[in-house]
Parts: structure tokens; C-alpha cells; sequence
């Protein structure tokens, strides 16, 4: 199948080439070049006008989730928060987004159910259940709660794990259950009920435990963390990506290019929970944690921005919220220019999955993952963040999972 007289949006080259063809064979595309003008096969598509570009990808979703009260969320059957999750993922497709990565909560099954395409939608990226010391922010457990579930088909983003050995055995566990990457709880958080946002969790030990063995095992580790204290000594422990990172400074973001560690800011989270967090299911009481993150984000983009940090896209959108996913691209372009923001969803994403040349880009030999655009995203990103008004056609896997031409 092959796209004919379109606009290719080139992330890496940060130019938008008219008139070019873009050719695919099952899930690999075969040609991208100049149109030679013969005439249209049947089954070509009339790209005219349009501007095509690679898919999509979220670096931090959590496909699982049924609301913000992720305490909640782990009372539902199995079965019950699976069904929801191929809703939610036939929707991320939708929106253009091809390629996502969640950060607790989704497992192996999932992964093998959309590369088998028994259901529609992204490639998915997981690991199981994110790392929690007791009382962590992957400790849900309301104060009068003494009884954890450590079964890992109960649904919910995290396990409770306290201690180098049981760490050391628990990243050997999601690791055997088919996970990519490791997630630590590194501080305090939004929706857990009894941390500090500042607080810095887990031990030195705990985390070189869970750090050296994922490095053992073939993946890296990623930290969620807010404050430059708990950032800058994830980034000394060698913990690879940093999921959030809104109070970090200039000095912080200094150590952790230094150190080629990214960082995955999720702006849009904060902005919709502000908005309609009650709504949406977040309890009261944690308002006013989100008080204190939800201006932040953007200074720590810009500090990561100056220092030279690879900044991935993601946007950490809990259950109904995801329909939001989009309007991380607006809250992003109005900290950085357009081609950087596109390098952070396309080419950066692809880089921290360990897919470079694969996924996030339009060339022979990479996935047939691709979006065919209204608008130029390189001129204007923002078009992106609205994308039942954007997007054409979008193909994951070289098939085609939305046509609006």
C-alpha cells in the first residue's frame, strides 16, 4: 500500500518535504522518496494536501486505570478492568497514538493480545507492577488499612516491597512476567493517601538492588520522582528515565544530562486534574498535593530543555481523563517550539524504548506506523491536540485503524 503526492513531516531533519510517496508492505514501510508522477494503482491513497508523519508515541500512560482513585480501582474483578483497558487502547490508536508505554497497571497479556491484533491498538510497552516501598506512593492503602493483596492479577499500578532482597526478587518477577522496564516509586505522590510529595522513598540499597538487577536482566529502570532531591539521587543510582520530574531545577537537569538519563514530563495530568480531578474520582484530600506540582511542570521542562535533557512525551492520564491524552501536545508547545516537541513524541520516544530506526520515524525498514495530518504539526504542533479534527488516517501495523478522508 503507498501514499502518493503527500508532505513528509521529517522529525529528524526538522523540514516538511512536499511531494514525496510513502510505500508499506504489512508492518514494515519499503519506500520513502520523491513522487516519479506515473499513474495511481489501485489501493494508492491521494495524500494531496495532507502531511504525513510517524506515529505517535506516550512514554507514560496507565491503560488499566478507571479513575483517579487508584485505591478504588483495585477492588474491580480482573476480567472487569481488562475490558475497559481494550476500550481505552482502541481509543489511543484512534487519537494517534501507535506506540504507548505504561507505567503500572498493564502487563504482558495485553502486549501479546495487540501484537497478535486479537484487539486493536498501540504497541504497548510494560512493567507490570510499579516497585512501592510501604507507605510509598504505590501504597494505596487508606490509613485505617492494614491488608495488602500481593497477588499480581489483582488489578492496581503497584506491589509493596520493602528491603534490597525483596526488591531484588520482585524486579526478577515482573521481569519473568514479561515486563520491558522496572518503575520505582522514588517519592511521594498525588494520588497515594499517606506520603509527602517531597518525601524521597526507598532506600540507596533498595534502589542499587533493583537497578543491578534489571541491568542483569536486559531493562532499565524508571524512577517516578518529583523533587530535585529525589531526582538527582535516582540519576547517581543509575535509575535510566525520571516520570514526572516537576520540581527539578537547573542544576538538577545539569546531572541528569550529564548522565544521559530522560525525563518523561506528563503536563496534561495536572491540568485535567485541577480542572475535574473531583469529577474524575480524586479524593479531596489529595488536592491540595496537586496544589503544589500543577505550575511547576513547565519550568522543569524549560530546565531540562536548556541543559540538553532528552525529553520524551507522556502524559500519565487515569481513566476517563485520557480523552485528554492529546492536549499534552498544546501544553507543551507553549514551552517549547514545535520540531521539539514532535522529536519528544516521535524520535526521543523511540530512543527510550530501545527502538530507534524503528519506531518514530518515516523511512525503509521502520514500522508501518504512520499518521496522515491536516495541518503541518512541524509549523504548528498544536494541531495535534485536537486530533478528531487532525488526523486523516492513521495505520498501526500498516492497517488502517482510522479513515476520515
Amino acid at each position: 500500500m503507498r501514499i502518493r503526492s503527500v508532505s513528509v513531516v521529517d522529525v529528524a531533519r526538522r523540514a516538511t518535504v512536499p511531494d514525496q510517496v510513502v510505500e508499506w508492505d504489512g508492518d514494515r514501510i519499503t519506500a520513502v522518496g520523491p513522487d516519479d508522477g506515473s499513474p495511481p494503482a489501485a489501493g494508492d491513497v491521494d495524500g494531496r494536501g495532507l502531511f504525513a508523519l510517524p506515529g505517535l508515541i506516550d512514554c507514560h500512560v496507565h491503560v488499566t486505570s478507571l479513575s483517579a482513585d487508584e485505591w478504588a480501582d483495585s477492588g474491580h474483578p480482573a476480567s472487569y478492568v481488562a475490558a475497559h483497558a481494550v476500550r481505552t487502547l482502541g481509543e489511543t490508536v484512534r487519537r494517534g497514538f501507535t506506540t504507548v508505554r505504561d507505567a503500572g497497571g498493564a502487563d504482558a497479556g495485553l502486549t501479546r493480545a495487540l501484537d497478535e491484533c486479537v484487539l486493536p491498538g498501540p504497541r504497548l510497552a510494560t512493567c507490570g507492577k510499579a516497585l512501592s516501598q510501604t507507605g510509598g506512593h504505590a501504597d494505596l492503602r487508606p490509613r485505617g488499612r492494614e491488608l495488602w493483596d500481593p497477588h499480581p492479577d489483582v488489578p492496581g499500578i503497584g506491589r509493596v516491597v520493602d528491603g534490597p532482597d525483596a526488591v531484588r526478587l520482585a524486579v526478577r518477577e515482573q521481569v519473568r512476567r514479561g515486563a520491558t522496564f522496572v518503575k520505582l516509586m522514588l517519592s511521594g505522590g498525588i494520588t497515594s493517601p499517606t506520603d509527602r510529595l517531597d518525601g524521597v522513598q526507598f532506600s540507596d540499597a533498595e534502589v542499587t538492588a533493583a537497578v543491578e538487577e534489571a541491568d542483569r536482566l536486559g531493562v532499565y529502570c524508571a524512577g517516578h520522582a518529583y523533587t530535585g532531591a529525589a531526582v538527582s539521587r535516582a540519576v547517581a543510582l543509575g535509575v535510566r528515565t525520571i516520570e514526572h520530574g516537576n520540581l527539578i531545577g537547573p542544576a538538577d537537569a545539569e546531572l541528569m544530562a550529564a548522565a544521559g538519563t530522560f525525563l518523561v514530563p506528563t503536563l496534561s495530568a495536572y491540568a485535567v486534574l485541577a480542572e475535574r480531578g473531583e469529577e474524575f474520582g480524586l479524593p479531596a484530600d489529595r488536592l491540595g498535593k496537586l496544589a503544589e506540582v500543577v505550575d511547576r511542570g513547565a519550568d522543569a521542562v524549560r530546565a531540562a530543555a536548556a541543559a540538553g535533557v532528552a525529553i520524551a512525551l507522556g502524559t500519565d492520564l487515569l481513566g476517563p481523563m485520557a480523552d485528554q491524552q492529546n492536549r499534552e501536545f498544546a501544553l507543551r508547545a507553549a514551552v517549547q517550539g514545535s520540531w521539539e516537541v514532535l522529536e519528544s513524541a516521535t524520535l526521543t520516544g523511540a530512543e527510550l524504548l530501545g527502538r530507534p530506526g524503528r519506531l518514530g520515524v518515516l523511512a525503509p525498514g521502520a514500522a508501518a506506523d504512520l499518521l496522515l495530518c491536516r495541518a503541518d504539526p512541524g509549523a504548528d504542533v498544536r494541531v495535534l491536540a485536537a486530533p478528531e479534527r487532525a488526523l486523516a488516517l492513521v495505520v498501526s501495523r500498516g492497517r488502517v485503524v482510522r479513515d476520515d478522508r
